[in-house]
């Protein structure tokens, strides 16, 4: 049998392939390979290049610590990419097949993102900071005192940015040959994702709203005019694509602030929207890279999530009608086709094979791996069995998965660890996730779920949760507790739980209901509801969606789903995990969980990522996360059963911690 997933292993040796374009003329795809470089500890991003079925892999990429964004020029020739082999940021133009090294064609001193070849090759789109005070983005003097801070809108600042004022994301227009650059938005409000019109005369880009909470397409005339726009201001738009004539756009909308999309048709001619589904069954996919492709006048295809897995499907926006092209067990992301709509390419992420990319020929129905990055990885540390189950509560039907270690023995009992999702409508499915593969190879039985609330079940399943925060969605997930311990390898005295995030508050709220769980891991928890109100970034939005209205309309509803208010009764051993940087459910969430934990002669340990963000798990430093796989391996075997994890004392000292116990003794 192979060696466990370690903390090591799954930071320094794993490799994340993503973002993958496929060349105008389906023969090439350009990616991004994300790693870790185990000496300097610094993660790296380089573009790679292989052929349609995989063949003859090569890196682009040599300068700079993080290269990405690629995107193909209409010729396909070239690809203009971001790089931070300047300062900070700069967009380059690679030659491809000339040869050559690739050429910088502006830069600036925040990151770029969005970028977008104009049809005619002449011109990228893209978005940067842009900041009213510093328009020429001047370095301010060393011995400058920071400037004071003054404010009068309530988004003045975001996780993954902190402060961010009236600076805003922008759109620009930079000439490839000259360099020249020009901004086309100037609204105080954050644009992303530039497209551009098939006759070069607009760009439609997603304008947010209040952090994100809300968003309408701008279609803005690239040669100057008054720009439009699409979607009412209290909506949200997703994935959108122009049609190949440029007269029609398909968006993807949640017009209601439901957390779920329909599909919809915008008339540039008549200026006005007409809705073509009515609550699809799934989740239509709206990440950066994954815009829904025209594959003629009346079909567009588009990824869309169903039941935790991820599908294809194409829509007649003539007739309505859709069809599901494609369907499995895996979790994808992106969508990038070659100009004959032939080949998809996506990101893969699966339990059985790890991260990849993945091809779809339409052609053939085929859908398979053009990568192998971790194959050899997960020879040597297979991952873990897996098992997809149901629960039947009420009218739902709630959908769990399984994970076993690898050499489980049924003969014998092993501890139980509930991993809780976020959101609180986000959804759990078959995609590879670290922190569940390093407990399951290393001897827990860990179980996972979708309760109410999540998403990619549809509408109404989704809706479930406003409201009750701590009710049903809670019921669910011990209803999924209860049928694994119905199964004799289950050890019912050796449960742990752990969440981050929404999953971090049914963790706080768990511990403070059911003394059950013998150990918990509580990552950057929404504790106490009613001053989360006021501190998180968008909270006083995101609140009153899902809590009914702010604290002091409902300050018994907030009282009595606040796991603040059941903290005293907690006597579960907490590990809380959280980043100082996070704007979105603040670092005092978990300083007053900590607080009220160690009033109540709980053991607790609370553990500080200075500068670390809400994204923290996915975006920190590698040192970070991977202390964050020891300590979690290490609270749970120590409170449930185990080893300690080795070079867990390494780790200790740099980070800020605190801890106590019903002893008044710090862990070792």
């Amino acid at each position: 049998m192979g060696q466990p997933l370690t903390p090591e292993v799954l930071i320094y040796a794993w490799k994340q392939p993503g973002d993958p374009q496929v060349s105008p003329d389906g023969s090439r795809i350009v990616y991004t390979l994300t790693e870790v470089d185990p000496g300097a500890k610094k993660t790296t991003s380089h573009l790679w290049l292989c052929q349609i079925d995989g063949g003859q892999p090569r890196r682009l990429t040599w300068s700079g610590q993080r290269n990405g964004g690629a995107r193909w020029s209409p010729d396909g020739r070239s690809i203009a990419f971001v790089s931070d082999r300047v300062e900070k940021s700069g967009i380059f133009v690679l030659p491809l097949e000339e040869g050559g090294e690739a050429r910088e064609v502006t830069r600036h001193r925040q990151p770029i993102s969005g970028l977008a070849w104009s049809p005619d090759g002449r011109q990228i789109a893209y978005v940067t900071t842009f900041d009213p005070e510093n328009p020429n983005e001047e370095e301010p003097p060393k011995d400058m005192a920071p400037r004071v801070r003054v404010t009068r809108r309530i988004d003045y600042k975001q996780d993954g940015r902190g402060y961010v004022g009236d600076a805003r994301q922008q759109v620009f227009v930079v000439d490839v040959e000259s360099g020249e650059r020009r901004r086309l938005t100037d609204e105080p409000l954050d644009h992303e994702l530039p497209q551009w019109s098939p006759d070069g005369r607009w760009i439609a880009a997603r304008r947010l709203r209040l952090n994100g909470m809300f968003s309408q397409l701008v279609l803005v005339p690239v040669d100057g005019g008054e720009p439009r726009v699409v979607g009412p201001e209290t909506g949200v738009i997703g994935a959108w694509a122009w049609s190949p004539g440029g007269d029609r756009i398909l968006y993807a909308g949640d017009l209601e602030k439901s957390w779920h999309h329909d599909l919809f048709l915008y008339d540039l001619a008549s200026d006005t929207s007409r809705r073509l589904t009515d609550d699809l069954p799934y989740l239509v996919e709206v990440y950066a890279s994954s815009q829904p492709v025209w594959l003629d006048d009346e079909r567009v295809l588009f990824h869309a999530f169903r039941a935790g897995a991820s599908g294809l499907y194409r829509i007649d926006v003539t007739t309505r009608a859709v069809e599901q092209l494609e369907y499995g067990p895996s979790l994808r992301s992106g969508l990038s086709v070659d100009r004959a709509g032939r080949y998809v390419a996506q990101a893969f992420s699966s339990l059985d094979a790890g991260d990849e990319i993945s091809l779809f020929d339409r052609e053939t129905g085929e859908l398979r791996l053009v990568t192998s990055w971790n194959r050899a990885l997960l020879e040597e540390h297979p991952p873990a069995r897996w098992e997809r189950f149901e629960v039947r509560r009420d009218e739902f039907t709630i959908e769990a998965w399984l994970l076993f270690p690898p050499d489980f023995d049924p003969a014998k009992r092993y501890p139980l660890v509930l991993a809780i999702h976020g959101g609180p409508n986000a959804f759990y499915g078959y995609g590879f996730d670290p922190t569940r593969e390093l407990l399951a190879t290393s001897g827990f039985l860990v179980v996972y779920s979708n309760p109410r609330g999540s998403t990619s079940y549809g509408r109404r399943f989704a809706q479930q949760v406003r409201r009750d925060w701590g009710g049903q969605d809670y019921l669910d997930l011990m209803a999924v507790v209860d049928a694994v311990l119905e199964r004799p390898y289950a050890d019912p005295d050796r449960l742990g739980v752990w969440g981050y995030s929404y999953g971090g508050y049914m963790t706080a709220w768990i511990i403070g209901q059911t003394d059950r769980f013998k150990a918990a891991v509580c990552g950057a928890p929404a504790f106490d509801l009613e001053s989360m109100y006021g501190t998180s970034d968008i909270s006083h939005v995101f609140g009153e969606l899902q809590w009914g209205g702010p604290p002091h309309a409902e300050r018994e509803w907030y009282e009595a789903h606040s796991p603040s208010s059941f903290a005293h009764r907690a006597r579960t051993p907490t590990l809380i995990v959280h980043g100082e940087a996070d704007e979105r459910c603040p670092i005092g969430q978990g300083e007053q969980m900590f607080v009220a934990l160690v009033k109540a002669g709980c053991e607790a340990e609370f553990v500080r990522y200075p500068g670390g963000s809400h994204g923290m798990l996915r975006e920190g430093p590698p040192e970070h996360r991977q202390d964050f796989l020891v300590r979690i391996l290490d609270w749970f075997r120590s409170h449930l059963g185990g080893r300690a994890c080795t070079g867990r004392q390494s780790l200790v000292s740099p980070l800020a911690t605190a801890s106590a116990s019903t002893g008044g003794r710090t862990r070792e």
